[in-house]
């Protein structure tokens, strides 16, 4: 990974190694004296393998947003970090923006979101955005787009929509997630991708969910439970799937929606009925 992190720890070393070998250029007397024990040092190398997306496409991803922004016209976007292990801590998380000479902390808030500054330097020296302390495939990441003014526990299908396209331009999604490989030609195409009836774009909810709904005036329809748990109940190989899906500690939260069904106007409102603790999916 091309970091300043890097290049200062290389430094760092170099000066060490110009301090230690000073004294022996003075002659093995002085380190010979009694109590003239170095202090100790401790070097912590940068982590191999880290989590990172490319600054590049996050940007444009926020281009597509304003191009777009007709489907969610007062709704905001943000960025949102999620675990894929049971073990990632998600609390206090240091993000940067990092390239060759770029180096730039992004704040992250309590719920794991953040926004992204537009950097001309980081856009042309390609720089990554990355939590450096975090190992690649213990973090995903999806957009946050919500209209202000939607009752708890809903959302809207046009903010939704958003959420794919800018995700999908900004190469959000984590792993090789069997699910959308099957649409892997679509890739190079959000629009084309996100409007299709039966998208695979993984959306997660707040919390564990036993139904979702989608309300359009009078019209209501409950999802199908394949269309819940990330197609769960129609793979058998799920086991073995799993660890390269970035679903893999949020399976009871994630749902697909009929993103590209133009029968559901944007203004449809994506209604949730989480879980309970002691609940159990509804069989299929």
């Amino acid at each position: 990974m091309r970091t300043l992190r890097c290049a200062v720890l290389a430094l760092g070393l170099a000066a060490s190694a110009g301090l230690f070998a000073q004294p022996a250029r003075e002659g093995a007397a002085a380190s010979a004296r009694p109590g003239a024990a170095l202090p100790p040092v401790t070097v912590t190398a940068p982590l191999r393998d880290p989590v990172q997306k490319s600054y590049r496409k996050m940007i444009r991803g926020m281009d597509l947003f304003e191009r777009r922004h007709a489907l969610a016209p007062q709704a905001t976007l943000r960025f949102k970090l999620l675990p894929r292990k049971s073990t990632t801590d998600m609390r206090n998380i240091d993000l940067y923006i990092v390239g060759s000479t770029v180096d730039q902390q992004v704040p992250v808030a309590a719920d794991q979101t953040f926004t992204l500054p537009r950097i001309p330097k980081a856009l042309e020296e390609d720089a990554v955005v990355t939590p450096p302390a975090r190992k690649a495939q213990t973090m995903t990441w999806r957009t946050e787009i919500r209209s202000p003014g939607m009752p708890p526990g809903t959302r809207r299908l046009g903010d939704l929509r958003l959420e794919c396209l800018v995700g999908m331009e900004a190469d959000l999604v984590s792993g090789a997630n069997n699910l959308l490989a099957r649409f892997a030609h679509l890739f190079s195409d959000p629009v084309a991708y996100c409007g299709q009836k039966q998208s695979r774009y993984l959306f997660f909810a707040e919390r564990p969910v036993f139904s979702v709904t989608l309300v359009a005036g009078n019209r209501r329809e409950v999802l199908p439970v394949d269309r819940l748990y990330a197609e769960a109940s129609d793979d058998p190989g799920l086991k073995a799937t799993l660890p390269v899906c970035d679903c893999e500690v949020l399976l009871d939260r994630t749902y697909f929606l009929p993103l590209g069904d133009a029968s559901w106007p944007d203004d449809t409102r994506v209604e949730y009925e989480f879980m309970e603790d002691g609940d159990a999916p509804p069989a299929r």
